[in-house]
């Protein structure tokens, strides 16, 4: 087994910066096993059946494929989300969004625009269940994912299809929305284009989607949004009408979240 992980580690050092790791996350899918058994089975030989699905599995890592796809999941804070090439996947940096979330009072209405694979919302609702919290999403292929979700993990959001908030006519206290912000002609690693392009480009600048939405959110008290421009979310956010504006950093110190207040 050691043999193989590190021979796997070895062909994913080209494409992967963390080659050791996808390797035993992946072995340990094959084996279908908790990665701490790989260090007390480290000795231990693989058969041919598990030598084989290992090799695919790296394989497709090879390939620059995400390991979340390969292993059709995700952890996002508490939970753990199916995803697949429908659904961007959840990153550790969105969950400055259910933070901003989990400040509200109590049975406060809060809606997910955006809402992918459903992480936000179903993070929230599941550390505050006394909110009440809704989710929009336009692609039916992301919002199957997310009701999937939902239904998988007995966590009660009200998922809805929408452009944004268009034809919604339920009244929020707050807005959260990780909309696509990646400006168009942008380069991206090899990984991010297995990922939905619907997901990730906001247009020349990577703010249509915010520009689109503010008018929709004229009398929200909170606005929470994860942006790639803070400077420029937090001078469109002003002028909407938003007089209290804070940008909050990522664990990598980059000013990843604007949050409005009225």
């Amino acid at each position: 087994m050691a043999d193989a992980l590190r021979d796997a580690a070895s062909r994913l050092a080209t494409s992967s910066e963390t080659p050791r790791l996808d390797a035993e996350l992946l072995l340990a899918e094959t084996l279908g096993v908790g990665r701490e058994r790989l260090v007390l089975d480290a000795h231990s030989e693989l058969g041919p059946d598990a030598l084989r699905t290992f090799a695919g599995l790296v394989a497709r890592r090879e390939a620059c494929e995400p390991v979340a796809y390969i292993l059709g999941r995700k952890e996002f804070r508490r939970i753990t989300l199916s995803v697949d090439p429908r659904v961007l996947i959840p990153r550790p940096e969105t969950e400055l969004l259910v933070e901003v979330g989990l400040t509200l009072p109590s049975g406060a209405s809060v809606v997910d625009v955006g809402t992918g694979s459903g992480s936000v919302a179903l993070a929230l609702k599941d550390e505050r269940p006394d909110l009440d919290v809704w989710a929009t999403e336009v692609d039916p292929g992301a919002l199957a994912v997310a009701r999937a979700n939902g239904d998988r993990l007995g966590i009660e959001v009200e998922f809805v299809q929408a452009d944004l908030l268009s034809g919604v006519s339920q009244s929020f206290d707050a807005v959260l929305a990780n909309l696509p912000y990646v400006a168009e002609q942008s380069q991206l690693p090899p990984d991010i284009d297995y990922e939905p392009d619907v997901a990730l480009f906001g247009g020349p600048d990577g703010l249509d989607p915010i520009r689109r939405l503010l008018p929709m959110v004229t009398e929200v008290p909170l606005i929470a949004l994860e942006v790639g421009l803070a400077e420029a979310a937090e001078s469109l956010l002003r002028e909407a009408g938003f007089r209290s504006v804070e940008r909050l950093r990522d664990l990598a110190g980059l000013e990843r979240t604007v949050v409005g207040r009225r």
